[in-house]
């Protein structure tokens, strides 16, 4: 996964997540607002022509963004042990 910062400032981070889709989007913005933040969002402008843009407003976007990153890696986690329980 490739990312480039659009934009950093004190409250507000804006990254473009090159070639996600609506998928891992979504699941980043759900636990991105679950985190805390004030705004998590994202733009895909043309879905063959443009990659997603990623947009958190919060006191401290960046501690967001990580801690929506370890929901996911949690969720995860879980998913697989309840998959290798289910189908020993």
């Amino acid at each position: 996964m490739k990312l480039n910062v659009v934009e950093k400032g004190k409250e507000k981070i804006s990254i473009e997540i090159v070639g996600e889709t609506h998928t891992f989007l979504n699941l980043l913005r759900e636990n991105a607002w679950k985190a805390g933040s004030k705004q998590a969002s994202y733009v895909i402008k043309h879905p063959y022509l443009s990659d997603p843009k990623f947009i958190v407003r919060a006191k401290n976007p960046l501690k967001v963004l990580n801690d929506a990153n370890q929901m996911i890696l949690e969720q995860a986690k879980e998913f697989q042990s309840e998959i290798k329980k289910k189908l020993k």
